[in-house]
């Protein structure tokens, strides 16, 4: 997005590490085993997220965590989640009441 709005290589890292920064811990929890229930939606807002992370850069605010580090610590805390919040609709909104409707209905479909 950065790129999109002509700015430069080290203002779009920089965009990539604010952007991240806010996501970590971030669970799949997809409802029916399916990426419509909340992944779409999650996506569509993190669009969003990604376009302000951007302007932000672009306007001078810094990371003060640098990206490498935000990577990596976006690996450790993804292999420290428990398994039921990696896309494995056993946990989060999956197992919601709805969430398992949700799924039974898809089930029977």
């Amino acid at each position: 997005m950065v790129a999109m709005l002509e700015g430069t290589t080290k203002q779009a890292i920089n965009a990539v590490a604010l952007c991240l920064k806010n996501v970590l811990g971030l669970v799949c929890d997809p409802v029916g085993g399916l990426v419509e229930v909340p992944c779409v939606k999650r996506n569509g807002i993190y669009a969003v997220h990604a376009l302000s992370a951007a302007e932000m850069a672009m306007a001078g605010l810094i990371s003060q965590i640098p990206v490498d580090e935000v990577i990596e610590a976006m690996d450790r805390i993804g292999r420290a989640l428990p398994s039921t919040l990696r896309e494995t609709s056993e946990g989060g909104l999956a197992t919601t009441e709805t969430g398992r409707r949700i799924a039974k209905q898809l089930a029977e479909m």
